[in-house]
This record gives C-alpha cells, sequence and structure tokens, in this order.
C-alpha cells in the first residue's frame, strides 16, 4: 500500500489490465482508510474528470478488496469531510432513571440494615420518602424489587459498599407439649437462645431471642451464662419491653427455660408456657429464623466472652430493640387454606412490627398498662428508618470495637 500511492494515473491502467486474475484484500481497517485518503489527496481526486475518478475507484477497490458500494461510501465521506475514518460506534442506551446518587443512598441504607432483602428494603425506601419527608428518596420511593437487585450489582455500588450450638432437649414436667394458639391476638412469644462460641473452654455470652409470632415484635436480651442468676432477672426485663401483655411463652425443650425458675416467674405473670413438640421441627421456627437473619447477621459468630453480656444488654435496649420493631420491616404471611386443608403462606406485605401491631383490630385493647399508640407513634417518629439504623451501627460498631479491644 505505500508503494501503490505513489502511481501515477497512467501506471494505475497498467496495474489494473496486468492483474485481473489477482485478488487482494486489506487486513487493518485503519490502514485501510489512511491508503485510501492519501491515493484520493494525491490524485486530487475531487478535480479529476468522469474517467479518472472511475480509474482510481476501481484501483481502490481492487487494492482493499472491498466492494463498489463499500468504496462509494467512502469516496463520499471523503468529498464530505476531506478524510476517510471510522464511524464512532454509539451503543443505543436508554436514560438512567436513578442516579450514582441515588445508588450510593440505596447502599448507605443496605449499609445501615445490614443488607435487608429486596421487598423490605423497598419497604424501607417508600417510608423514608412518606413517612419521614425525605425528599433525597422521591426516585428510590417508587423503585421495583427487582431494580434494587440490579443496582447493587453496579460497580457504584460495590464501591460504596461459625456453627450453632443445639441445646439438648431434658425432659422436665414443665410446659404443656402443644402449638402455642393466638388467633390473632399479639402477646404469644417464641424464645430460643444463640450462643457466642467457646474459645479454649470458656464459654461465651448467651443471646436470648424473644419474637412474638403475630406482630414479630422482637426483644433481644444477653446474659453471661444459662444460670438461674442470670436467667430470672434477663427474662423480666425482657417481658417488661414488650408493648402488649404477654399471655403465652414457647421454647423448645432446652433446660434453659423448661425449668423450676422460669416456670415459678411465668406463673407469677399468669403467662402460658408451652414447649415444642416431637417430630415438628416448625414449632419453634419463627424465633430460629430469627436467629440467623437477626442476631448472627449482626453480632456474627466469633467468640465474644462472658463479662461483656452487660455491654451488650445496654445495646441491645438502647438501640437495638427499638430499631427492630419501630424501622426494620419483615415479611408478613398471609395463610390460605386449600380444599383438601393445607395452608400456603404468601409473603407479600412488608411492614414493621409496629405497623403490623397498628394494623390489627383495636390494638389499644392489647397493651400494658402505661402504654399507649400515641406513645408507640412517637417514638417511631423521632427518626427515619435509615437515621434509627445508623445510629444503631454506630453503637454496634463501638461495642464491637471494645469487644476486639479486651479479646
Amino acid at each position: 500500500m505505500q508503494d501503490g500511492e505513489g502511481l501515477s494515473l497512467g501506471q494505475i491502467q497498467e496495474f489494473l489490465e496486468a492483474s485481473q486474475e489477482l485478488q487482494f484484500e486489506g487486513k487493518d481497517r485503519q490502514e485501510i482508510y489512511e491508503w485510501v485518503t492519501s491515493v484520493l489527496r494525491r490524485h486530487r481526486y475531487r478535480q479529476q474528470g468522469r474517467v479518472a475518478k472511475g480509474l482510481l475507484r476501481r484501483y481502490l477497490v481492487k487494492i482493499t478488496g472491498m466492494s463498489r458500494a463499500q468504496m462509494t461510501r467512502l469516496i463520499a465521506q471523503y468529498g464530505e469531510e476531506g478524510q476517510v475514518k471510522a464511524a464512532a460506534y454509539r451503543r443505543h442506551r436508554f436514560a438512567s432513571k436513578y442516579t450514582r446518587a441515588d445508588i450510593a443512598l440505596l447502599a448507605g441504607v443496605d449499609e445501615a440494615h445490614e443488607t435487608l432483602s429486596g421487598p423490605a428494603t423497598r419497604q424501607i425506601l417508600k417510608r423514608e420518602y412518606a413517612e419521614y419527608d425525605q425528599v433525597e428518596y422521591e426516585r428510590l420511593a417508587r423503585i421495583s424489587v427487582a431494580q434494587i437487585y440490579r443496582l447493587r450489582k453496579q460497580a457504584a455500588y460495590r464501591q460504596r459498599r461459625l456453627h450453632f450450638s443445639k441445646t439438648r432437649p431434658t425432659p422436665i414436667a414443665i410446659g404443656e407439649r402443644r402449638r402455642p394458639e393466638p388467633q390473632g391476638r399479639p402477646g404469644y412469644l417464641r424464645v430460643d437462645t444463640v450462643h457466642q462460641g467457646d474459645r479454649e473452654g470458656v464459654k461465651g455470652v448467651y443471646h436470648i431471642n424473644a419474637v412474638d409470632e403475630v406482630t414479630q415484635w422482637q426483644v433481644v436480651g444477653c446474659a453471661a451464662a444459662i444460670s438461674e442468676a442470670w436467667l430470672e432477672p434477663l427474662l423480666e426485663s425482657m417481658l417488661k419491653q414488650f408493648p402488649f401483655v404477654i399471655r403465652g411463652f414457647h421454647s423448645d425443650n432446652g433446660s434453659e427455660f423448661v425449668n423450676y425458675t422460669v416456670a415459678k416467674l411465668l406463673d407469677k405473670l399468669l403467662i402460658e408456657q408451652t414447649k415444642s413438640r416431637p417430630r415438628h421441627s416448625n414449632d419453634n421456627g419463627l424465633v430460629e429464623a430469627k436467629n440467623g437473619a437477626v442476631i448472627r447477621k449482626h453480632m456474627g459468630y466469633r467468640h465474644i466472652a462472658a463479662p461483656h453480656a452487660k455491654h451488650i444488654q445496654g445495646f441491645y435496649e438502647e438501640h437495638f430493640n427499638r430499631y427492630l420493631n419501630f424501622h426494620r420491616p419483615c415479611a408478613q404471611a398471609d395463610v390460605e387454606v386449600d380444599a383438601r386443608g393445607k395452608q400456603r403462606r404468601h409473603y407479600r406485605r412488608y411492614q414493621t412490627p409496629l405497623e403490623t401491631l397498628l394494623a390489627l383490630p383495636k390494638p389499644a385493647e392489647y397493651l400494658r398498662r402505661g402504654v399507649t399508640m400515641k406513645a408507640l407513634r412517637e417514638i417511631a417518629g423521632r427518626m427515619s428508618d435509615t437515621q434509627a439504623a445508623q445510629r444503631m451501627q454506630q453503637a454496634k460498631q463501638s461495642l464491637l470495637a471494645e469487644v476486639r479491644r479486651s479479646a
């Protein structure tokens, strides 16, 4: 190509006649375009007559291996722009609905709430705008669940952003083996323990998890050990944190709850005690699901020494339990019974435990003495969901930093 661009029109004519049986083909498009431009410029294509233009066209087609139509388009481009160059490819793109600021906002919400499910996150975004007048959430308030998962995969989002010890059952004639029947009334608790691991034979703290079956109101406590001296005052404190009257207390068959001390406490408070049935693993499924989705997600699996139980309990009472019940949406099941009597649960509603309580018929009838609906609404309205989550995260990080320093 470098030698070919210096031929005269007569030499080009002779070349074409002598190479009729030969075929040429260009390899690099950029090199071809530069060579075509140099040939057209050297021979002053625009000033040539019809015969010379046809000769140059046939020569260019011969050397490059392009079709006549392709070369015609390149020559037309040369006539308009004075050179032949590759057209910049512009992929069609839809207009971006959500900005980088929106993605950063979503990342902040997920960071504060420990990345909840799409429907739960969508409910939080909607509440931030509709309930708490956070104008920066206006676009995210109308986002779909699918779009939340898509945004979480984007680079802008990513830039921002051990083992369960099962209790062994001990046969004690305390509590009745049956499933509680709340019949739509709050106050029937499902209770379980989560052990924070052993290290070098030393036991870690124990988390006590209590969840109301109807509203999913959740209260978490922490004890240094599972014994009467620790458990009795902790359970009393936890029961007082529920806004409604407690009517039922259901656990598995572990001795930490099925014992005379707990039975005496519940009897004093007129609370019915039940325990899981054999071969009915789902009897305590609600609280066991919360063990992983809430406690393990926030407190992790690493060993935390027993002396930290007091500080963890303070964090739960001041920050964590309030966040769980006033600002963290939960999936609420709608139970449908088919013609054969089989129950199917559909999770279409995502709302906080407080919203579920308020949605009950005459919710004020279930409240403890001294607790009012107005007071509960005021607590929820003091800060937005994400503000409460961020405040809780700050307290949690401070707590975990203290645990690491003393480890």
